[in-house]
């Protein structure tokens, strides 16, 4: 088992440059939230809760899934020292194996461009998800500056939509929505938001 470099980054995973562009995803996401009743949403890969947290207030549930204890850790101190009460965190590793878990939301920022097998995760999720559910990514564009044995160097809006339809999804939409500095590998980079109706 290789040893999950998120584990060692954890306590110091919250730094001034991804609160910043956290803010910036929760805005973006909260815009997509407010306009459909979501009861349960389910952020996948959601680290300390950097985003997912900043949008309890807009759902019933809110259930944080990652594939680091120690990470899931530090957002369990952040719900009980906020007095979040409709946010659980749940450890959990869907490239391993999936839970029976159920939601009408699933939020993946900034996770799918770390998991070798998109297609299948992107299965997993829709499988997760309620009818009628909605998944939403965010993501960077592919950027051919980037060049990391382990990460993808973000998605081209045509390959993933061709895969989220393979998968199962009906209507699919997405956008770039933010242009950053040195936002990712240390590259300028945009990211984009998609999402997509099971």
């Amino acid at each position: 088992m290789e040893t999950n470099v998120f584990e060692e980054m954890a306590k110091r995973y919250d730094t001034e440059e991804r609160m910043e562009l956290a803010k910036v995803i929760v805005k973006e996401v909260r815009t997509e939230l407010q306009n459909n009743k979501s009861d349960s949403l389910l952020d996948y890969g959601s680290g300390t809760g950097l985003v997912s947290l900043e949008l309890a207030d807009l759902v019933d549930s809110l259930l944080l899934v990652d594939s680091s204890e120690q990470m899931l850790e530090v957002a369990k101190a952040k719900i009980s020292h906020r007095g979040i009460t409709n946010s659980k965190v749940h450890y959990s590793d869907f490239t391993q194996e999936t839970p029976e878990l159920k939601a009408d939301v699933v939020l993946m920022s900034l996770v799918l461009l770390h998991i070798p097998d998109t297609k299948k995760i992107l299965q997993e999720l829709f499988n997760i998800l309620n009818d009628g559910g909605k998944l939403i990514i965010i993501d960077f564009d592919k950027n051919d500056k980037i060049n990391h044995p382990k990460v993808h160097n973000g998605f081209s809006h045509e390959e993933l939509k061709k895969s989220l339809s393979e998968v199962g999804f009906t209507s699919v939409e997405m956008k770039t929505f933010y242009h950053g500095h040195r936002i990712f590998m240390n590259q300028d980079a945009s990211m984009f938001i998609s999402s997509s109706i099971k």
